[in-house]
This record gives structure tokens, sequence and C-alpha cells, in this order.
């Protein structure tokens, strides 16, 4: 039975190999050009691909393998279960598999190249953050605000439609809905799921409301409003995800003449990360039809590892640059001795861990000081500021990621619902945002994980935990240091090696929970996050 899987995994590698690395490298190149040919093409390879796990036949295989109890090897049995979970969401009707993909890329294209207008001027979503964060003429905020959403009514009908296909599909296949169905194939338990979320919210409700009512005293006098009449364009984020800039300590100027690209080549490459080559690869600059945020993407399993980014000379970019790469270092590093199939991150949330460890450093002043120069004096100016303001941050987007976890579940249970007011019922629960008087739109769909990364965002919250608990591990246990030392590990070279050697280089050979209780002695623990960010 074992050469028989053997032989069987052989016959599916030799399908999807070559397949995923041109699907992977047509859509990396229709986000950076706009270009509607290659977006069709990336729907056409995506189906094409989608078309291989649905055969109903080769899943009746690995089903009776995953049956059979006669598959002994640990590595076969993991390979087996990567792929029993990953043919089992596409085990539909070929018809609704073509729609989904068809409208999928229809509204990825959309997202990729809309841009905001204000009076027929088009807006960068970069121009758009830039009025956000900067202008206090209330009237212009509440204008580029709400041209930031404009989007939303262009996809929310084919983003319900689509929901409805995807509810259909994971129906079909004998889930309640798309979300259950989503967490189980990615080995999440939606119980633990809805009992972690409840548990962190419970954890942060205080230290929000006393957040939340400091920066609405802040922005108050900033705006000169009374706090009763501030709206969510005043809080200097599109979504109010990380939070406005309250303190004194304004990041930015430690970025504006500096090379961005440089920094976070010098820091990888000092802790034993090399980057060259992945840089060499990528897309960072902004250019006219290219997709505006961020991300990170293996193009095949054998180090072509690619980023993209649109860089301007600010703490953002600098934070989202040690964000892709930390995703694109652990592609670079998971093993190449292992199977094809073994070649990628444990899960999800431990690449995007390792992101956001790396991430958070770019307000780190230690890393200020050791990375770009400033004196003993400007760190010690800054360091409370920046301590408070990463709080800020993390507790502003736990809080950002319990309504999106909590809209998404919904909407896929009930997708007929008004998901206009329900949005804005959850934003004024959790984020304690009003919705401006009278307004019904979709500003839901105006968020692009909900539209194209459905049931994604959880991973994010997920992320910063084990982020925490991985730091800490570092810090303490590779690093020796005591659990206050803030260190980032600048020319660390031990760190490259324990990430390397005892996170990476494993791939997917164990599930997450074993991958985390090897690396670093114990199960995901939340503890080490709230340690970090809630019991200040």
């Amino acid at each position: 039975m074992e050469e028989q899987l053997l032989e069987f995994i052989k016959t599916f590698e030799n399908k999807v190999v070559d397949l995923s690395k041109e699907l992977s490298l047509t859509n990396f190149n229709a986000s950076i050009s706009g270009n509607p040919e290659e977006f069709k093409k990336t729907a056409e390879l995506e189906l094409k691909l989608k078309k291989i796990f649905s055969d109903k036949n080769d899943f009746e295989k690995i089903k009776e393998f995953k049956n059979s109890g006669k598959i002994k090897n640990e590595v076969l049995l993991r390979e087996l279960e990567i792929l029993y979970n990953s043919y089992a969401e596409y085990q539909i009707d070929e018809n609704l598999l073509e729609e989904t993909v068809k409208l999928s890329s229809k509204i990825e294209q959309m997202f990729s190249t809309f841009r905001a207008n204000i009076n027929n001027k088009e807006f960068t979503d970069n121009e758009i953050d830039k009025i956000l964060e900067t202008s206090k003429n209330s009237a212009e905020l509440e204008e580029a605000w709400k041209a930031s959403k404009q989007i939303g009514s262009k996809v929310a009908e084919d983003v319900i439609e689509l929901v409805k296909l995807r509810n259909q599909a994971a129906e079909n296949l004998g889930y309640k809905n798309y979300h259950q169905m989503s967490l189980l194939l990615s080995e999440l338990e939606p119980e633990f799921m809805d009992k972690l979320f409840d548990d962190l919210d419970k954890l942060t409700t205080p230290k929000f409301n006393s957040l939340k009512n400091e920066i609405d005293d802040y922005l108050s006098t900033y705006y000169n409003i009374e706090k009763e009449k501030l709206m969510p364009w005043h809080y200097q984020d599109k979504f109010f995800q990380q939070g406005p800039k309250i303190y004194k300590v304004d990041l930015d100027i430690f970025y504006k003449d500096v090379d961005i690209e440089k920094l976070t080549k010098d820091y990888y490459n000092g802790i034993g990360l090399e980057i060259d080559d992945l840089l060499a690869n990528s897309d960072l600059y902004e250019k006219k039809g290219k997709y505006q945020h961020a991300y990170c993407t293996a193009i095949d399993k054998e180090g072509d590892v690619r980023v993209l980014c649109n860089i301007t000379p600010s703490y953002k970019w600098m934070g989202t640059m040690l964000h892709e790469f930390g995703h694109a270092v652990y592609d670079k590093y998971v093993s190449r001795k292992l199977p094809w199939l073994l070649r990628e991150h444990a899960h999800i949330f431990a690449t995007e861990a390792i992101a956001m460890m790396f991430g958070r450093f770019a307000s780190n002043p230690n890393w200020i000081k050791e990375m770009i120069g400033i004196s003993e004096e400007e760190k010690n100016n800054i360091e409370e500021d920046s301590l408070k303001s990463l709080q800020l941050e993390q507790i502003i987007f736990s809080r950002w990621v319990q309504v999106i976890y909590r809209f998404e579940k919904a909407m896929f249970e009930n997708p007929k619902q008004d998901l206009n007011a329900l949005w804005w019922q959850l934003v004024e629960k959790y984020q304690g945002i009003k919705k401006p008087e009278g307004r019904n739109e979709p500003d839901w769909a105006s968020k692009i994980h909900i539209a194209l990364y459905p049931v994604y965002y959880h991973n994010y919250m997920l992320g910063e935990l084990l982020a925490s608990q991985l730091y800490f591990y570092i810090n303490t246990k590779v690093l020796k240091n005591d659990e206050k030392t803030s260190s980032p590990f600048v020319g660390k070279k031990e760190v490259g090696e324990y990430l390397k050697n005892l996170f990476f280089s494993y791939g997917s050979i164990y599930k997450w929970d074993k991958l985390i209780k090897s690396a670093t002695g114990e199960e995901l623990n939340p503890e080490y996050w709230i340690n970090q960010f809630v019991n200040l």
C-alpha cells in the first residue's frame, strides 16, 4: 500500500509541479502589470490546477489510502494528510468550480486596477493613506475615506455571489458552510477558534477601552472637534486597523531619507538569512496598473521566492518589507530534501508569525539605533512612546481581527442578511467606531481579504500570538537574554541558525501544533502576547 501511495504521489507531482510554477509566475506578472491578458491566463491556469484537485477518482484513491490503516511511514502519512485536505475542498461540480474561479479572477482584476476617485482625479492607496494620516480638514478626510470605499459597491454583488458559490461547494461536500470547511481543512477546529476569539475579546476589552478613550481625547484636540463627533475618517486609517499616531514619536522621520530596500537586505543578511537572490527577483516600487498592496509568493519549491511591495520611505513600508521578507526567508529555507508536497510552511499562521515578529522591529528603538545609527539620546527619547505605539497597534489590530472573523463567520452562515448593517454593528461593538449617519454602503466589500482571501484573517491573529512566543524563546533561550531585554537580533547569526534549523527546514512535515512544541518547548500559548502587549 505504501508503494502504491508513493506511485500515486509521483503521478500527482508530474501533473502539478510545472503547472503550479507557471500559475505562480503568471499571477505575479499580472500583479505587477495589471495586464488583463495576464489575469485571464492566471484564471485559466488556476482552473486547470483546481481541476486536477477535483478529480473524483484520485480522491477515492486518497480516501482508500487514508482508511486502509496500512500507511505507517510518518512522512508518507503527513503527505497523505496534506493530499486529502488539498483535494477535499475541490470535490465539487466542474461547472461550479469554473464559475468560482472566473468570478474570483474578475474581482481580483477590479481590486488590482482600482484607484480611488475624488473630483475626477485618481488616487493610489498610498496617496489616500497620506491624506488620512496628515490632513486636519474633516471635509477632506471624509472625501478621501469615502473614496477608498468606492471599490466596495463595484464588487459587492459579485462577492456575495462568490460566497454563495463557495457555500454551495462546501455543503455539497457535507460541511455546514465554507467558513467551517476552510477552518477544518486548514487543520483548525472551529470550536478552538471561537473560544480563542472569545477569550481574546475578554482579555483585551479593558485595555482597548482605555486606549480608545485616550485616542479619542487626542483626536478631539487634534481636529478641534467634540469627541462625540469623531467619525471613521478621523482615525487616520481606512479601517482603524492599526490606530492613529497619538504619541509624540514620529517614526516616519527615521525612514524618510533611508534606503528601505538596503536596510532590509543588511538586516536579514546580518542574521544569516541571505536575501540578495530574493530581492533580485522581487518587484518593490510603485508603477501604473500594479497591485497596490504587498505579498510574498513562492514561485516554485526550489528557492524562487518573490516579494511585491510599493515602497515609499516611511515607517509603514519599512515594517512591510521586514514582514514580507520574513515570509520570504521562511519559504527559502524550507529543506529541499523534503518531498515536494512537504516543502511549504507548517501552517499559514506559522509563516505569518515569522513575518510579524520581524515586522515589529521597524518601531523598535534598539533596531533603529543599530540599523540606522541614531544616537543613544535619540533612542532613549523615543523608547517609551515607541513601546506604547506598538502596544496600541497590537491591541487595535486584535479588535479589528475580531470584526473580520465574526463578520465572515456570520456572512457565510447567512449571505442573504443585511451585510451592510452587520458590518457596522461589529465595527461599533469591537472597534468603538460610529457608523456615519444614513450610510448604507457595502463598506465590508472594500476589504480585499473578505472579497478575495476569505477565512484567512484569523491567521494574522494566530500569527501575532506565535510571534510573541517565538520572540520570547529566541530572546531568552537562544540569545540567553533576560525577559526584560528588548533585542532586535541585529547581527545575531545564531537567530538565523535557530530559525533555519529548528523551524523553517521542517516545512510541513509536522502539523503546526507539533512544530510549535518542537521549536519552543510548549504548545501555542497566548500568554506571551498578553504579557507583551496587554499587561504592560
